[in-house]
């Protein structure tokens, strides 16, 4: 009796950068630059997180609020209750490192704006119960990001700007050179609008009274 050859399932690919078991180049350059900048921001971490707990807000020093991650497995964010130096985006780092988030890429999303978002943008997107057998939608093949092409680009005004459709070219066309140009662009900008408005209040504004000579008179 013949033994029946067992039809064999094709391997399901992993998602980017958990390929053979090793940290891809997106996964390492939040290693490698999530430490850095954590490192260099912790003492303004720490005296943030002082400042507030000396005043006591409500809630606490952190603000904590569930998230949707990586294949869809939900985690909560946590960001310092102030918005000066960007320190509540800075407080995350920890998660970058950990994990939970990348320096770059979606926006992290509560699970009612994941579900909204999900089939809003993607008319295509499988019905539920084809998701749940293994085809999960494109914001979940990535980790949600610190920042992303969609908040650097929704600052420049442009018409089209649409965050969930930004976020999606970004997924279908990531890589570490793109998340290099993401990140030097969101420093970049800020600095930019810092020097030109510094370089707007030093300038004198001479009035027309500046110019005349120091016997001048109206009446003449």
């Amino acid at each position: 009796m013949q033994r029946k050859r067992q039809r064999q399932r094709p391997k399901r690919r992993p998602p980017w950068g958990a390929a053979r078991g090793r940290p891809s180049p997106k996964r390492l350059l939040d290693l490698v630059l999530g430490s850095v900048l954590l490192t260099l921001t912790a003492p303004l971490l720490v005296a943030g997180a002082l400042v507030l707990a000396a005043r006591r807000p409500p809630g606490g020093v952190l603000t904590r609020s569930p998230r949707i991650g990586l294949g869809g497995r939900p985690f909560v964010l946590r960001s310092l209750r102030t918005r000066r130096l960007r320190l509540d985006l800075l407080s995350r780092l920890p998660q970058v490192v950990l994990g939970d988030l990348s320096l770059v890429g979606p926006e992290p999303l509560t699970p009612a704006d994941e579900q909204a978002r999900t089939h809003s943008t993607d008319t295509s997107a499988p019905t539920a119960s084809t998701t749940a057998a293994g085809a999960p939608h494109w914001r979940q093949e990535l980790r949600p990001g610190l920042t992303g092409l969609a908040q650097l680009r929704s600052r420049s005004g442009m018409p089209w700007d649409e965050p969930a459709l930004l976020d999606q070219h970004y997924a279908e066309h990531h890589w570490v050179g793109l998340d290099l140009a993401i990140l030097a662009g969101v420093v970049h900008d800020p600095l930019r609008r810092a020097i030109h408005a510094r370089a707007r209040r030093g300038k004198a504004h001479l009035s027309d009274t500046d110019h005349r000579l120091c016997n001048y008179s109206a009446a003449e």
